[in-house]
This record gives C-alpha cells, structure tokens and sequence, in this order.
C-alpha cells in the first residue's frame, strides 16, 4: 500500500512576542476609556483618582460646620460620593468648607471619610444578612438595579465599617434585652459553634459564633437577675430562671410525631387531641377580657387538673426506660408535661401582662417559641447551603448588624430603607438613638463594657 503523506501548512518558528505585546496593551487602553478604572503606567488597571471622580459628579454640594457663618469658612477640599436617589445611584461632589477654628463641614449620612452613603451600606446589609444574598449576587443586583458598580471586596469592607460604627448600639441593646419583661430564646447549630436568637418587646439580639452553653447566656441575660420571662424549648440551659414559659409547640409536635408514626394507636391520638384542646382552651382564657387576675389564676388552676388527668394514669406508673421508640418517646412526653405542670411553666402565658413594644403597639405574652425559631430560619439555611461565616471577626460583624436591623423593626412602625435613613438622621440630630433614649426613660446606665469582648474577642492583629 502506497503511503499517503497530508501536506501542513507552513509554520512560523519566531512569534513577534514583542508587537503581541503592543497589541495587547493597546486594546487595552482602548476599553479602558469607557470603563470605571483607568490603566496605570504599568498598564494595569488601578482605581480611579478622586479628580476623575469629581468629573463625573452629577452636582456639586457645599457642606459647612454647623453653627459657622458662611463668611468665615474657607473650602478645604472636595470628596465623591455615591447616593441613592430616587432607585439610582448618583455620584455627589461634595465640597467641604472649613471654620477659622478648624471646624469641618460633615456629610449628613456618610461615615467618616466614606465614598458611600449610609444608605448603600444599610442596603448592602440588609440584602447580605437578612435576606441571605451572597455577596455576588448583591453585587449584581446594585449594578443592574442602581448602575452601582461595586466589587466584592468594597462590599465586605463597608460591612465591616458599619458594624464598628454600630457597635455601641449593640451594646446598648444588650442592656435593653437584659431589662425586658418578656424574652424569646432559641439557639442552633451554626458554622462557627452556635447562633443564638434573644428577642425581647425592647430589643432583638441574635449572637453568631458563640458556643451554646449557660456561660454565653449568663453574658447576655443573666438568670441570676433577670427578672422577666423567658420563653423558651426545655433545653437545660434555660433551668435556671424563675419565670419561665415552656413552648407549646414543641410538646405538640411530639404528640403529633407519635400518632404519624402509629396511626393505628388510639390512645396515642387521644392524648394528642386532648392537650390541643388544653392548650386552644389556655389561648381563649388568655383573650378573654372579661377576667381579672384572679379569674385568670382560677382557670389556669383547673387548667392544671385537666393535665393531672390527662397524664396521672401513666405518669404514676413511674415505668423505668424502655427500648427506643414511640412507646418510650410517650411515656418521655408524659412526663415532660407533668413536670413542666408542677413547675408552673405550661401556662405562665395567660396571667402574664401584654408587653407593649416601643413602636406603641400591645402584644400578648405567646405561648409559643416561634418567633425565635422564624428568626434562625435564615442562620440555618444559610449554614445548610455553606454560606456562613467561617471567622470570629465575621460572626462578630454579623452580630452587630442583624441585632440593630431586626431592633429597628421593632421600632419602626414600617421597616424600609426610606424609614431605617430617616431614623438615623433623626440620630444624628438629636445625639442619640432611639435605643439609648429608651435606655435614659429607664434611667439604666450605659454599658462600660461590652459581652462580646468575652464572647467573640478580635483576634489581635
């Protein structure tokens, strides 16, 4: 067979790495005149310099020292900022003047020597950690929403500027919850230790990182003079305080899990439905205004006979443990119920006085714990799908944010960014937030020291 040779195509040994080169640096030059960074002298893309800034300000704004005449100030220099404005961003020059004393002109809403408005920040945080945005995706959502152009390091940077700057709030917050009559605590697991939700009708503290012991809740809310109520799942950690109240929920769905997984079990679904309607009857006694409280304490007593009965035939068995399974998991409930009866911690709920939030609206003391557990609904998602800090610095950060943004719904009568913006410059005004003014109505001191120094300490450098 003859062999058949495919002819190649002429080759060039020596490639022009020099003109390649050239080219290159052309091109990029050539994008790098519509782009946001300009091309340095190494030919690399750096940021831009406040004088390129300054000329793609849409406006430009003075700012002088309040309490100076205009007359006698002088301008020290120009800074870019970038505002929310009507759903867009826009770039602001901001022309700051200074006193004969060298007082300088403040920008309303911007911290210290920042390129961005509170609002951006605030925005950034509430998509980051209450919604559960990665920060890609916030990026991306700033960009085509807002034609704000931000990177990933920029974001991570101003968080964590907003978190030092809130940082005496939470502390503020700490003192709050620790003085509230009425305290929702729950805990999960997290990527770092625990996150642990406290919320109360004067704050909202959710902890990120710290370990799920009676050490971090004696930090926060000390059993030892915490005179409120706790309401709480029936987790050891929460044995110590005096006024508790057991959440309901949670003992029905052990009596529902019973019947799911022998439905065939009569007396399985009896004791269910019985301890439903014990607890609905509870709820109707609690809304009932036709009692005081010692129609209210009469009820509650015949409220504890219908446990007793309920529970006494098998409770005074006193069976010893059993093997695993629904036989052993009722006679567990029935016992958890009987001494959560005899401690007084099933119905502390109705003869507890409604609790009044700061926004002026009454609500009753729950029966139940769901608040907390709808509030570690996004930690936990968050942990599951590997979005979770992986540092103590970041669960402090995250801390700090998410306690003062979920207090804030609390004080706020509509929870917006509009409404968030016009509370902080109301801070800025006055001197004080609506949290040390509530702290100073209640005449509690101001916290010296603050429990996350003990409970996640700043590694040092």
């Amino acid at each position: 067979m003859q062999e058949v040779r495919l002819a190649r195509a002429p080759c060039n040994d020596v490639v022009n790495l020099e003109g390649d080169a050239n080219a290159e640096e052309k091109r990029q030059r050539q994008r790098g005149k519509g782009d946001k960074h300009k091309l340095s002298r190494n030919g690399r893309r750096g940021r831009l310099s406040t004088a390129d800034k300054l000329k793609r300000a849409e406006r430009t704004e003075k700012v002088f020292p309040e309490g100076v005449p205009y007359e006698e100030c002088r301008r020290s220099h120009t800074r870019p900022v970038w505002r929310l404005e009507d759903g867009r961003a826009v770039l602001v020059a901001y022309e700051i003047y200074r006193g004969p004393k060298n007082q300088y002109g403040k920008i309303a809403g911007v911290l210290g020597r920042g390129e961005f408005g509170l609002e951006v920040i605030v925005q950034i945080a509430f998509m980051v950690y209450i919604v559960g945005l990665s920060f890609d995706k916030v990026c991306l959502l700033l960009g085509f929403l807002q034609n704000l152009h931000l990177k990933k390091s920029q974001a991570d940077a101003l968080l964590k500027r907003l978190a030092w700057h809130w940082q005496d709030e939470f502390d503020v917050l700490c003192t709050l919850l620790a003085n509230s009559m009425v305290v929702h605590a729950d805990e999960t697991s997290w990527s770092i230790n625990s996150v642990w939700a406290l919320l109360s009708e004067k704050a909202r503290v959710v902890l990120f990182g710290v370990h799920k012991d009676a050490a971090t809740l004696e930090q926060i809310l000390d059993p030892a003079t915490f005179a409120g109520t706790v309401i709480s799942d029936d987790a050891a950690v929460y044995a110590n305080f005096s006024h508790s109240q057991k959440c309901w929920a949670h003992l029905l769905r052990k009596a529902i899990k019973l019947t799911l997984q022998e439905p065939n079990n009569q007396e399985y679904r009896q004791f269910t439905d019985r301890l439903l309607e014990i607890y609905r009857r509870a709820c109707r006694v609690q809304r009932d205004g036709r009692l005081g409280d010692a129609g209210r304490s009469g009820k509650v007593a015949a409220l504890d006979d219908e446990i007793l009965e309920l529970c006494a035939p098998l409770w005074a068995l006193d069976l010893p443990p059993l093997e695993e399974g629904p036989e052993n998991d009722y006679r567990l409930l029935v016992n958890e119920v009987m001494r959560l009866m005899l401690d007084k911690q099933l119905f502390t709920f109705v003869t507890a006085a409604a609790v009044v939030q700061p926004n002026g609206a009454s609500q009753p003391v729950a029966g139940t714990n769901n608040e907390a557990e709808r509030t570690l609904r996004n930690p936990a998602q968050a942990r599951d799908t590997g979005r979770a800090n992986k540092s103590t610095v970041g669960a402090r950060r995250q801390t700090i944010i998410v306690s003062v943004l979920e207090s804030l719904r609390v004080y706020l009568k509509t929870f917006t960014l509009n409404s968030i913006m016009a509370e902080i410059e109301r801070w800025r005004r006055s001197g004080q937030s609506c949290f040390r003014k509530l702290l100073h109505t209640m005449k509690l001191p101001v916290p010296t020291k603050s429990p996350l120094d003990t409970l996640l300490p700043v590694p040092d450098g």
